[in-house]
């Protein structure tokens, strides 16, 4: 089968096309799976760039989905012929996180699936949402799952929620998608016009220019009557948190999901605690809170958005694209 692996150092010119054994037939309760697609997410990025240590030679791609090919024996929940998509944490599976879950992140901890096959436990994966196909179904494991917690597991989003969203990449799509459906109303920021504007046109009721507005806190705070948003889905990290406070009512929700604008810094503590915020930091979710999401996409007849398309030889190019902020969504891998 082919496959790309990450040779040391890490770096987008160390993606290699290789050759690698077929990994056979399932054993008692796995699955093989003949993987279509991935999708590109920055915690990807972050480790064919080196900044998250992988062994050498690691097959990248925390994001995979497929059709089941075959099944060992004990499998009850696939059959042959089944589109399943994979989960980010192969050990957990419902409830709180346990501690072995983060070393085990394949594409990061185990090998992933930037690849053709694969032969895994049968919990690895899920069915996928009625109607999806292989590429819409990679959308879903890392972004769409970190969205879906952010505002319904950790977060209490309901109708009449406000919720503010930060840029147009794949997890703030989703939770733009997914606040919309639930009646909430959303407040978007972007430094592009013209990504506000396709923001605008997927649902968001108010947007914020931050390169023309960086005091941007200030001015959700105006968009809200002073109130301030309920949840904040916080993917800039040190470098944008005081401004998400801001914007937060009291006693609001911050969800800390990525590090895009620095891995450290400052913080108003004072603001944190006159507000009594919460801010809490979360990493994708289980496989039970997968099944949930799924559920909810099919209610709400929820598409990804999917804005580039590269073939599995071309990881790399694709890695590129995504540094150089040129989509909107997702970007897919196709296998």
């Amino acid at each position: 089968m082919k496959a790309i692996q990450l040779r040391a150092p890490a770096s987008l010119d160390n993606l290699t096309l290789v050759d690698l054994a077929d990994p056979g037939d399932p054993g008692a309760g796995e699955i093989r799976v003949r993987l279509a697609a991935s999708s590109l997410n920055f915690h990807d990025y972050a480790v064919v760039m080196g900044m998250i240590p992988a062994a050498d030679g690691r097959i990248p791609m925390s994001d995979g989905a497929g059709t089941v090919e075959a099944v060992g024996e004990g499998v009850t929940q696939f059959k042959p012929g089944d589109t399943v998509v994979s989960i980010f944490f192969p050990d957990w599976i419902d409830g709180a996180p346990p501690a072995t879950a983060f070393r085990g992140v394949p594409g990061d901890g185990i090998d992933g699936y930037a690849r053709e096959l694969v032969v895994t436990p049968q919990h690895w994966f899920t069915r996928v949402p009625t109607g999806y196909n292989a590429a819409e179904a990679a959308t879903l494991t890392c972004a769409g799952l970190t969205a879906w917690r952010a505002l319904f597991v950790d977060g209490v989003t309901q109708p009449g929620s406000t919720v503010l969203v930060q840029g147009s990449g794949g997890v703030s799509v989703f939770a733009l998608q997914f606040a919309k459906a639930a009646g909430a109303r959303v407040i978007a920021t972007s430094s592009s016009d013209a990504k506000l504007e396709r923001l605008k046109a997927l649902g968001a009721d108010e947007t914020i220019n931050y390169k023309e507005v960086p005091a941007w806190g200030a001015r959700a705070l105006e968009l809200t009557g002073g109130a301030g948003v309920d949840t904040v889905v916080e993917i800039g990290g040190a470098g944008t948190l005081d401004q998400s406070m801001m914007a937060t009512r009291v006693g609001g929700h911050v969800a800390l999901i990525g590090v895009l604008a620095g891995f450290a810094g400052p913080v108003q503590t004072a603001l944190l605690m006159a507000k009594n915020l919460r801010v809490q930091g979360l990493t994708v979710g289980s496989r039970a809170q997968q099944l949930d999401m799924i559920a909810g996409i099919e209610a709400n007849g929820i598409r990804p958005v999917i804005s580039d398309n590269f073939p599995l030889a071309k990881l790399a190019d694709a890695f590129r694209h995504q540094a150089a902020n040129a989509h909107f969504g997702k970007i897919v891998i196709d296998i």
